[in-house]
């Protein structure tokens, strides 16, 4: 095997024809990734806000509205938004922006069933002393449950966010010039070398991947930490 492409190449893996060109390759990658990281997160709150406190003709439509982004594939949602929206609604989508909020909208509709099961997790102890204490639902909501809910969340939220690590390559139907398709570039220039090219983007992708899955791990442990904190904080109280 022979890795001297990857070194010939290295700088246009890692930030494409930047600065002579668009950045490409890893860098937007990892601005894909937290871009749509973040989106997806705000999003998920909110709608699983909406879905843990809502109830009837209301929690019916918005379980119909995220269970159809759940169901779609990625790759149809970017192919949808970029080719059918100019022509829909006649205006021009960037590249990078749809694949962003294609991602976005996939992951929120992912993370708001995790925001409403933690949401539902709290004891609804929580609840009645928030009452008893004249604060209002939703001050409660913010207060008392929001802050509680979100130690049991953020393992899984830091999950979705390794899998739009892994989603962003994607984005090589619309030609976003992201790792997976500058490699496919340069592999196509040399022709002869596509176990080594691709060994290694896989290689960095399990990179991201597990430094984000450590970081899950790492939450995941504070999280019960805190848990356990608070139920020998609880046992001192009735003890006494």
């Amino acid at each position: 095997m022979n890795f001297s492409v990857i070194l010939d190449n290295l700088d246009y893996l890692l930030i494409g024809a930047w600065p002579d060109g668009p950045l490409g390759g890893l860098a937007l990658t990892l601005i894909l990734s937290v871009l749509s990281a973040i989106a997806s997160g705000v999003l998920g709150l909110i709608f699983g806000i909406a879905l843990a406190m809502s109830s009837g003709p209301v929690k019916t439509a918005l379980v119909i509205f995220l269970g159809f982004f759940r169901s779609i594939p990625i790759i149809m949602l970017i192919f949808w938004s970029y080719f059918l929206l100019p022509i829909l609604m006649r205006v021009s989508v960037p590249e990078v922006g749809t694949v962003v909020v294609a991602l976005s909208l996939v992951g929120g509709a992912y993370l708001a069933y995790t925001v409403a099961a933690g949401i539902e997790s709290v004891d609804a102890g929580q609840w009645n002393a928030g009452y008893a204490l004249g604060f209002g639902r939703w001050q409660i909501l913010a207060i008392v449950v929001l802050p509680q809910a979100l130690r049991v969340m953020a393992p899984s939220f830091v999950n979705q966010w390794a899998s739009l690590v892994k989603d962003t390559s994607l984005a090589y139907v619309i030609g976003v010039p992201e790792l997976s398709f500058v490699a496919t570039q340069v592999n196509n220039r040399a022709m002869i070398y596509p176990t080594e090219i691709f060994l290694f983007i896989g290689v960095v992708y399990w990179c991201l991947c597990a430094a984000i899955d450590r970081f899950a791990t790492w939450l995941s442990g504070r999280s019960g930490y805190s848990r356990n904190e608070a139920a020998s904080a609880k046992l001192k109280v009735s003890s006494t």
